[in-house]
């Protein structure tokens, strides 16, 4: 299967803090790939160094068989990646309707299509579509990311951890919905919520101290208990 997404020993820096020291890795078109790791291992990074908030020291990104190494962000995303940030990054003064129409590059009848699939998905978000974003639960403003982030025609999504603070119920429905997305569109996925990341992920990546340490199958990490350990503090 060809690689719509690889990385070759990619570095970064943050202001003088050396953080990615050799990340290679390659996304398949059509599945999940997960990046794994303990806290402050650099998953999050690396999705911004796709995205181009942060610089690559040294090393290449390729996208589509395309060098994006160091292209501006909106550049970047011009050429069909979406990006869910840890943060969420909605505009909170914003309504819920108005942050999705911040975020279409056009409003045509695909985009339109996109969108009434997602509100089937999140109704929540169809329910406040006049309410202002700051005023929407963690979970609610999670699924607005996710929303804001599909309702383009990106052939990839780059989501960094979508359960982080949520409810068990809201963690189940966001894992649901990525399921649904991944026949429509190839994900890369950070997710510290180890049962989560097995279900969703075809493959995976470890990242440990900057570098990609292991990859392999997500049935296979299932099954080996000592690397789950050793890397991700799981037994």
């Amino acid at each position: 299967m060809s690689s719509l997404l690889k990385l070759s020993q990619v570095e970064a820096h943050i202001g003088q803090f050396h953080i990615l020291h050799d990340i290679s890795f390659e996304v398949p078109k059509g599945e999940v790939t997960v990046l794994l790791g303990r806290n402050g291992a650099g998953k999050t990074t690396t999705l911004r160094t796709i995205m181009g908030l942060n610089p690559v020291y040294r090393g290449s990104i390729t996208y589509n068989g395309e060098q994006i190494t160091n292209l501006k962000p909106h550049l970047i995303a011009n050429k069909g990646i979406g990006y869910v940030p840890e943060d969420q990054g909605v505009f909170e003064d914003l309504t819920v309707g108005e942050n999705l129409r911040v975020a279409m590059k056009r409003e045509d009848e695909s985009t339109t299509e996109r969108l009434e699939w997602i509100l089937e998905l999140f109704p929540d978000l169809k329910k406040f579509w006049k309410k202002p974003s700051g005023q929407l639960s963690g979970g609610q403003k999670q699924m607005l990311a996710i929303a804001r982030a599909y309702v383009n025609e990106n052939d990839l999504l780059l989501i960094d951890e979508p359960s982080k603070g949520l409810a068990p119920i809201v963690v189940e429905k966001v894992m649901e919905t990525i399921l649904q997305m991944k026949e429509k569109t190839t994900i890369v996925l950070v997710e510290q919520n180890f049962m989560m990341a097995s279900k969703i992920g075809d493959q995976f990546y470890i990242i440990d101290d900057g570098q990609t340490v292991h990859n392999g199958l997500m049935g296979e990490l299932r099954e080996d208990k000592a690397l789950m350990k050793k890397y991700l503090g799981v037994s």
